[in-house]
């Protein structure tokens, strides 16, 4: 059975104002479609905090680098407010430098963030008044950056997480040639400072063991709870932070919060008796989704934090409270969002209360003012990037910025929910683009997230590595699947694809191919497949394996040997705890079957590799591996493209552009076209930017 929901008719009339514009709405005279060029100046809001009084929100404009004309690098984050009441904005920073961590002075006279500005040596702390003016540097380090901080509730002292120097020696050494790097040893703890608000110099450090990476105080501002993992290594931040409560004047620890799994956001309780956090209900659950409670033992010692929600298919992402003691929670029920207020009796979530409609936008942040009564959220829609949005006490959900106003010039493809039934009955669900002016089976690209951790919402799905849109716009159908394993639909959906690598998680997507070839939507001769990290694993796996049913693929940061993933990779632990449930060398074999290199003898589907050559987290060895094994023992052409200072996944203009064209470039060449040898390896940006006339001035 599929199930296809129209998204823009599923959404609640009452709940939305007149300010989202539906896909349904666009006049069928625009014919401009999108292109790789406009994708890459597409501006999105990334972060958003309230004030106290929910008068005003700040957030985080992030505004891409003009290709050709300004020096490649990665978006710049600008400053920006909004007056709720009089919908003005108005930008507050907008230098090259760039703003992080924006968050408001508990009198909600200025808004804090970090900064590396004009004679800074190092990231530094400023705070800018909400009435307007310069901004001023609250609390700096000369050796050292400020990675976060956080008021204390009296706004009378910071605490400041700073990672440790190299120190001078180290540094003298480094000025003559003595520059080794130590594997996995030479990591600096980011340490844990206590400072004056007022901008006093002194700061004194507290002892904590390990690497600290999130602070938090206390309602009565006397602790400190602290996420902290053994080391500042990659592996141990996903595995082994753990919460700890610690006395602000000594550092001494009060209490241990004995999370078993991954770890996300952390909230005291208005009563300081407890904290609410999202984490992993234990350490093999692959995800920070389950709402958990941990009350403090009034002598100190461990506590086990318990599911504050019975598990049911969705998941938890961010957490509020409010003055009464009920908590307003962010998660994901499959590809749709959901905003839901509880109450809270003996650490369990109870009565609760959408604050939305299911079908509404995908939300991928929220801040709710101090009474409770205002909630600023980030959010897409299928028709736009993420923008801010703010929602009162009586329901009404209003967009407040409108980044890219040319999209309305736009033809979109109509977005669609797709729900079927894999081969062993399991129920998947994913999310269709539909070809613009195509009746007839269509060209169909595969676009498989990664993780496998993750899951694809029912909002905007358009970026330099997703075709989405702009494959729209040239005639192809996208479909982005949530196999099984995926995010969204609780603790068991997530682990069903545990142990089983390129296994059942992967015929899923299979099957939903089969489902939209079955309903004419699909052109069963031309199919492409996609994706990053995991998904560039399942792009390697289904151009080997499943070699017969794909006409082309592009693996971007993909896995192709699970063997030596293993031993290349900076997250092992992970993998073992929440995706293989074993070693490699207690089954070889088995690691190696369920390798894409594995199966390449005779694979006939053209792969475009693309790698950062800077990516630790799967290792660029992986793509040049697979490389090798299509040249040696595949029957069709394989390209390997690499980036330099990139890592795991692209963050600079010229390598994300370079990315779409040379995506969308060998898709055409292979599902559309002639196919035959590859496409020439060499590109003429300048033949897909456009003229400076057609160049427009975006903003919110």
């Amino acid at each position: 059975m599929i199930q296809l929901t129209r998204t823009a008719r599923a959404i609640h009339a009452g709940a939305i104002v007149a300010t989202l514009t539906l896909t349904a709405a666009v006049s069928s005279a625009q014919e401009r479609m999108l292109t790789p060029a406009d994708v890459a100046t597409i501006e999105s809001v990334s972060a958003a905090q309230i004030s106290p009084d929910g008068r005003h929100v700040a957030w985080i404009q992030s505004v891409p680098r003009t290709l050709r004309d300004e020096e490649d690098g990665s978006a710049r984050s600008e400053l920006w407010v909004l007056d709720r009441e009089s919908s003005e904005k108005r930008p507050y920073v907008t230098a090259e430098s760039g703003v992080s961590r924006v968050h408001w002075t508990p009198d909600g006279l200025g808004i804090a963030f970090l900064a590396k500005r004009d004679g800074d040596e190092h990231e530094a702390l400023y705070v800018i008044p909400l009435a307007g003016g310069e901004a001023s540097r609250t609390a700096s380090f000369d050796d050292r950056a400020i990675n976060s901080y956080a008021f204390s509730s009296d706004g009378k002292r910071l605490a400041l997480l700073a990672t440790a120097p190299k120190g001078e020696e180290r540094e003298k050494d480094e000025e003559h040639g003595f520059k080794p790097e130590v594997y996995e040893e030479d990591w600096r703890p980011a340490e844990l400072w206590i400072a004056d608000a007022a901008g006093e110099d002194e700061k004194t450090r507290l002892e904590i063991e390990g690497h600290v990476s999130a602070v938090v105080w206390s309602p009565d501002d006397r602790h400190l709870a602290i996420a902290a993992a053994p080391t500042a290594l990659v592996d141990d931040s996903y595995v082994a932070k753990r919460i700890r409560v610690v006395d602000a004047e000594s550092g001494a620890v009060t209490a241990r919060i004995e999370n078993g799994g991954k770890l996300g956001a952390f909230e005291w309780s208005p009563d300081g008796s407890g904290l609410a956090m999202i984490a992993g209900a234990h350490e093999n659950d692959g995800a920070a989704a389950r709402l958990l409670w941990a009350a403090l033992p009034d002598s100190g010692g461990s506590v086990v934090p318990r599911r504050m929600l019975p598990d049911h298919e969705r998941d938890e992402h961010d957490i509020a409270w409010l003055p009464d003691g009920s908590l307003v929670v962010l998660g994901s029920r499959g590809v749709w969002s959901t905003l839901d207020r509880y109450g809270v009796v003996d650490g369990k979530a109870v009565r609760g209360e959408s604050l939305l409609p299911l079908q509404g936008p995908a939300l991928r942040g929220m801040s709710v003012s101090r009474n409770g009564e205002h909630t600023a959220l980030v959010a897409s829609t299928p028709e736009h990037p993420t923008e801010l949005f703010t929602l009162n006490s009586a329901g009404e959900l209003r967009r407040r910025t409108n980044s890219n106003s040319w999209l309305s010039e736009i033809s979109l493809g109509v977005q669609e929910v797709v729900r079927y039934e894999a081969r062993d009955g399991l129920p998947i669900e994913g999310v269709l683009i539909r070809p613009i002016g195509s009746e007839g089976p269509a060209p169909l690209l595969v676009v498989v997230h990664g993780g496998p951790e993750a899951h694809h919402p029912n909002g905007w799905l358009t970026g330099y590595s997703y075709p989405g849109q702009i494959a729209a716009g040239q005639g192809y159908a996208s479909f982005y699947p949530n196999y099984r394993g995926s995010t969204g639909r609780g603790l068991a959906y997530l682990q069903r694809s545990q142990g089983d690598p390129a296994g059942k998680e992967f015929d899923d997507v299979v099957d939903g191919v089969d489902r939209l070839v079955e309903l004419a939507i699909a052109d069963t001769e031309r199919v492409g497949v996609t994706g990053g990290s995991y998904g560039g694993f399942a792009t390697a796996w289904f151009s080997t394996y499943y070699s017969d049913r794909f006409a082309a693929g592009v693996m971007f940061v993909g896995i192709s040997d699970n063997i030596s993933k293993v031993g290349t990779t900076d997250i092992p632990e992970e993998m073992y705890l929440v995706h293989h449930r074993k070693r490699p060398w207690e089954d070889w074999q088995f690691f190696l079957e369920r390798s894409p290199i594995y199966h390449a003898d005779g694979a006939n589907t053209p792969l475009l590799i693309l790698h950062g050559k800077d990516d630790t987290r799967v290792d660029p060895g992986q793509s040049r591996e697979m490389y090798r094994h299509l040249k040696l023992r595949g029957d069709a052409p394989v390209r390997l493209v690499q980036y330099p200072g990139e890592g795991h996944g692209n963050r600079k203009a010229g390598a994300r552009f370079d990315y779409s064209v040379r995506m969308m470039r060998w898709f055409d060449h292979y599902l559309r076209r002639e196919g035959g040898e590859p496409p020439s390896w060499e590109i003429d940006y300048d033949e897909h930017l456009p003229s400076e006339e057609e160049v427009e001035a975006p903003g919110p």
